[in-house]
């Protein structure tokens, strides 16, 4: 067994050797894209899960599929300490830069230019040319995009942009990673573009990933979001899918899996893609022949376990306050979840009404989400095993 011929690689949006089990997905987001094309109205898509699930993963296949079929795309991740603007203007940039090389003079292409431009010098929540360096030597489009009310601004940026877009018979793909961390007001803002954009027939399609918290984040934002949107589940694989995934990368090698270590590796991962890629590699390096077995997948495990410990769970744990921990261990005692927070409160012996600050903190950070009013749950799979490890104590914190 050859280290070096080791086909799996876990890692954050590492595309994994058989790409199983999304298949449906992808052929909706394809004829999404399509229709855009052929100037047929879709909606855009914001794909839902949890982590470790592989959205990045899938919005980087997104990214390619859109360039082959001739979109210009601009592929965003939101951090949690940039605005909306900040994370907007470097690839629209860019794509107006790439509508700008093509043959012929284009009035819009040339507008698009001096609406960014406004849209970055002027307004309280514009972006300074000092923190973005757009390089664009050219007059604004003074009273459109400055207004410095986010809603009318990025409406009308899209807008120029799209018109951009249509003027070279092009389409453009907006591909944005990690939609929850925008604050409501900044995705009451996206929503509101991309409506005007519907609205006025414009190439451009929004597709997105995000937590499960961003379906009651849009719902706050805009009330229409639902009918602009379509919110698809990401889930673990089924046990089929699973299987595909493990085996198929390992038979091009010339290696098989037993049926026993194939079906301890999905106990252990709960079906998770990332968890699948960790335990298969591991289990690889553990075996010493073919075919891999059972006992290789128990040695794997506590490598698997390590190491998720010390880099996944790990940077994630070291984010959070005191607090904060005391509230996930407590979560944790009662098991992977969803809990009511009544109950959270009490395993540590608090008030509900009292820890609901450190709740709202957490959800804001990504590390729970509330799938029913009252509930909480880990975005993390199979992090209250972590934090029943890291912090080894009674269950009564």
């Amino acid at each position: 067994m050859n280290p070096v011929r080791n086909p799996y690689g876990p890692g954050a949006g590492t595309p994994p050797p058989e790409l199983s089990g999304r298949t449906r997905i992808l052929t909706d987001v394809s004829i999404a894209l399509q229709r855009k094309l052929a100037n047929r109205p879709d909606k855009s898509v914001i794909l839902v899960g949890l982590r470790g699930v592989g959205k990045t993963v899938l919005l980087n296949r997104i990214d390619e599929d859109a360039r082959h079929l001739g979109f210009r795309t601009a592929m965003i991740e939101v951090s949690e300490n940039k605005p909306l603007p900040q994370v907007l203007v470097p690839m629209l940039r860019t794509i107006l830069y790439e509508f700008d090389r093509m043959e012929g003079l284009s009035e819009a292409v040339k507008r698009g230019f001096r609406v960014l431009r406004s849209f970055v010098g002027r307004g309280r929540v514009s972006v300074q040319m000092g923190e973005i360096d757009i390089g664009l030597a050219i007059d604004p489009e003074i009273g459109t995009a400055d207004s410095g009310d986010l809603d009318t601004d990025v409406s009308q940026l899209f807008v120029a942009i799209g018109e951009a877009a249509a003027s070279r018979k092009a389409a453009i793909a907006l591909i944005i990673d990690e939609l929850q961390y925008l604050e409501e007001h900044e995705f009451a803002a996206l929503i509101m573009a991309i409506h005007r954009i519907t609205q006025r027939n414009l190439p451009v399609l929004l597709v997105g990933a995000a937590l499960p918290t961003v379906r009651g984040l849009a719902g706050r934002a805009k009330s229409y979001a639902e009918r602009l949107f379509d919110f698809p589940t990401i889930g673990p694989l089924v046990d089929s899918d699973a299987y595909e995934a493990i085996q198929v990368p390992a038979k091009r090698e010339g290696v098989c899996f037993t049926a026993e270590a194939l079906a301890a590796i999905q106990e252990k991962t709960q079906g998770y893609p990332y968890f699948l890629q960790e335990w298969a590699y591991q289990a690889w390096n553990a075996a010493s022949v073919s075919p891999i077995t059972e006992q290789d997948v128990r040695t794997a495990t506590q490598s698997s376990i390590k190491r998720l410990d010390e880099s996944f769970f790990r940077v994630r744990f070291d984010r959070l306050t005191n607090a904060e921990k005391t509230y996930l261990r407590a979560m944790a005692s009662l098991g992977p979840g969803p809990h009511r927070s009544s109950d959270i409160a009490a395993a540590y012996g608090a008030k509900a009404t009292s820890v609901g600050p450190t709740r709202a903190t957490l959800i804001s950070k990504g590390m729970i989400y509330s799938p029913a009013h009252g509930d909480a749950a880990f975005t993390v799979p199979l992090f209250d095993e972590f934090m029943r490890r890291a912090m080894p104590f009674e269950d009564r914190v």
